[in-house]
């Protein structure tokens, strides 16, 4: 049931809104089928899309826009009625991990079943917890999981999906496992909170009972995680750990670290942190609000160090630059440097760790730690970092993914020479994720863009040939983005995603638009808020502001702690620029942000009230003293080294909570938020609600019961899409289409 509070009619029709897509795909062993997650039902189940005989038929660089050959339709497997989130497909093709949902919210859980269907029942269900499927590791049909308690502690677990007998490997606070070798004696760690992430090395004793048969192929190479995965938050409880196998070593790079160096200002901006204001204000708003900072708030506050720990948190909150000690005899890799390292997988025998880390420069890298702890770096760019990489399973090549100011590009490296060969340019802007075939000839990804639902793409890795596998069409008519790069009052380059109104003459209505995160980065994907916005006649820019990933260490730490508040005034600066480039009326900008985007929306429009004719908050904080309190244990510890401590930090966090200064609150808000969700608990929303109404300044809610932290089924999308859209342009006064 979805509830709403004072939405108006909404339009009809609209743009892509029931467009399905695809993601997580993963080939079958021997190359008969694809299966994936879709939603062409409504809500995201697992699909099988079995492939023709006509593969090796393809041409360098082909195309199509509809799968070619006589394949058979896509059919479901029927895992319940539980949305799903990721599937993988077992290395001796018996079975399916699946990642289930339940009710939409953040507690997942991990589920087998057999590709016809049948034999679906949990492997891991931690009561009050969640837990991930990290890979396959070789042996039979053992899974590597991680399971977070309802504490907030992770368990590294080997679970045999076929008689379901368990072993737990190591544990320890904000702990992700990462891999285990093939004959399951060394394994692979990550410990410690966001942005200061540190892979461990460990031997791993004997385990109990008799190891099936390894296979062949090497499932451990097959899979590519993305930084920030389900499972990243964990942390866990002290395991047994044999001796270590690395040691610390130096990192010897092909280059030196590179530096983001920002230009001067562009002449028309504003010049100071105070931010220069347009003349015109939106009409309806006091005229006698001050520019500055809310009233309490300090700049100058500096983070604190870790102490007491307040009710709710876990007794065992980490220290935020190392987090829990590491287990009995686990070693650090690439240790002594700065940075973090979110991702590594281990060769097939276990001797090299393949980091995706920063450690040591600026722009994410793929570094190889060997048995002697020296890292070396194989593969990285000035211009672009390391977003993801998939190892084949003999360990003889890697298929990167490269960020290039959002855009997507492929290359692959031959791990035994070093030599790297870029793969042809993608027939779309974005790839979410990628996993190489178990004899290595081929990659599947889920890939995406503005105009192209996500959807399964198969690439030859030898030719570079691509072919679209299952997944809508392009939407018809739909509008592309546009790169842009500008600066902030304080001189730092800024980037976006422009979205233009098409057809428009002079200045239009716009609506500036902040991703979550923090760390998260506004990319060229499909958005079809942002395709109805367009056809409503309302402009979009989505801008990477300080504290985005895919630019750097420096830039994405750029927000940490009290630096938040120059992330609040690139907010400002952000509708000062659509201004000053004539795109935009300044009497008609709305903001809008999701999660994190959403605590700067409500952020921007009490720092900067005049700025700002409307804004939308989607599943955003408020206050930083309730979300530590009322958050998942592990979502508040990782959170530490990103906003502050809620003890240490206490008077920082509290200036830089929004709700501590709705009385400068002037806009009429919407706020959109899942019942469900326990990441930013609807907590946060009762009280914008309440101390917006108290001011009588008006708000209205849009409220999904059956949704959490994200928006995951389709018709609760287009309810989602038409009342915001419709909410803006009666707001943003913009005439009905004709």
């Amino acid at each position: 049931m979805t509830e709403i509070l004072g939405a108006r009619s909404c339009p009809s029709t609209g743009t892509g809104l029931t467009a399905w897509s695809c993601r997580a795909p993963a080939l079958a062993p021997d190359l008969s089928a694809v299966a994936f997650v879709g939603d062409r039902d409504g809500s995201p189940r697992v699909w099988i899309q079995p492939l023709g005989r006509d593969l090796e038929a393809w041409l360098p660089g082909r195309t199509p826009e509809e799968p070619q050959g006589e394949n058979p339709e896509a059919r479901p497997v029927d895992t319940g009625s539980e949305p799903v989130a990721d599937v993988s497909w077992s290395p001796d093709a018996r079975r399916l991990a699946v990642l289930v949902v339940p009710g939409g919210g953040e507690h997942t859980q991990v589920w087998t079943v057999r590709p016809d269907g049948g034999d679906l029942r949990p492997l891991s269900a931690p009561e009050g917890g969640s837990a991930a499927f990290v890979r396959w590791t070789g042996h039979g049909e053992v899974l590597l999981v991680a399971e977070v308690s309802s504490s907030g502690r992770t368990d590294a677990v080997l679970i045999d999906a076929g008689t379901g007998s368990r072993e737990v490997i190591a544990g320890g606070a904000l702990m992700h496992p990462a891999a285990v070798s093939r004959d399951h004696r060394r394994m692979l760690l990550r410990r410690g909170p966001r942005g200061v992430r540190r892979m461990y090395v460990a031997d791993l004793p004997a385990l109990s009972g008799d190891l099936p048969p390894a296979h062949p192929g090497d499932p451990a190479g097959l899979s590519a995680a993305r930084p920030g995965d389900p499972a990243g938050f964990s942390p866990v409880r002290p395991g047994g750990l044999a001796p270590g196998l690395l040691g610390p070593g130096d990192l010897s790079a092909h280059g030196a670290p590179g530096q983001t160096v920002f230009g001067a200002l562009v002449p028309g901006l504003p010049g100071d942190p105070q931010h220069d204001l347009p003349q015109d204000l939106a009409p309806g708003l006091p005229h006698d609000l001050s520019s500055g900072p809310p009233a309490g708030i300090r700049a100058d506050l500096t983070p604190g160090h870790l102490s007491d720990v307040p009710p709710g948190l876990p007794a065992s909150l980490p220290d935020e630059a190392a987090g829990d000690l590491p287990g009995h005899g686990e070693r650090p890799l690439l240790a002594g440097l700065t940075g973090t390292t979110d991702y590594g997988i281990l060769s097939p025998d276990g001797t090299t760790a393949y980091l995706l880390s920063d450690v040591g420069r600026d722009r994410a890298a793929l570094v190889a730690v060997g048995e002697d702890g020296v890292g070396v770096v194989l593969a990285e760019r000035s211009d672009a970092e390391l977003d993801q990489f998939a190892l084949s399973a003999d360990g003889g090549l890697a298929v990167l993914v490269w960020n290039d100011s959002g855009r997507s590009e492929l290359e692959v490296i031959e791990l035994d020479t070093g030599e790297t060969r870029p793969l042809p340019p993608l027939p779309a802007e974005v790839v979410s994720s990628i996993r190489v075939s178990l004899d290595g000839s081929l990659a599947v990804l889920a890939a995406e863009g503005p105009g192209h639902p996500s959807h399964v793409l198969l690439c030859d890795l030898a030719t570079g040939g691509y072919r679209r596998i299952a997944g809508s069409g392009r939407i018809p008519d739909a509008a592309g983005a546009e790169l842009v790069r500008f600066q902030a009052g304080d001189g730092m380059e800024l980037t976006g995603w422009l979205y233009r109104v098409p057809g428009a003459r002079g200045p239009a209505p716009f609506v500036v638009y902040l991703h979550g995160g923090p760390e998260s980065q506004e990319r060229p994907t499909f958005n079809p808020l942002f395709q109805n916005l367009l056809a409503a006649g309302i402009g979009v820019l989505a801008p990477n502001i300080r504290g985005s990933s895919g630019f750097g260490r420096a830039f994405r730490n750029a927000d940490n702690h009290a630096l938040r508040f120059d992330a609040i005034n690139d907010v400002a600066d952000c509708a000062l620029e659509l201004t000053r480039a004539g795109l935009a009326d300044p009497a008609r900008i709305a903001c809008m942000g999701r999660s994190y985007g959403g605590y700067l929306t409500l952020a921007a429009l009490v720092t900067h009230p005049r700025l700002f004719r409307a804004g939308v908050d989607v599943c955003g904080m408020a206050d930083f003293e309730t979300f530590y309190e009322r958050t998942e244990p592990w979502i508040a510890a990782a959170a530490v080294s990103e906003y502050g401590h809620p003890v240490a930090d206490r008077d920082l966090l509290r200036a830089l909570s929004p709700l501590h200064s709705f009385d400068r609150l002037a806009a009429p808000l919407l706020v959109v938020h899942g019942a469900r969700d326990t990441n930013v608990p609807l907590y946060e929303a009762e009280q914008v609600l309440q101390a917006a109404r108290a001011r009588e300044v008006p708000c209205e809610l849009l409220l999904f019961e059956d949704e959490g932290h994200e928006i995951r089924q389709i018709a609760n999308r287009v309810t989602f899409v038409k009342n915001v859209v419709e909410w803006l342009r009666w707001h943003l006064a913009v005439p009905d289409p004709a």
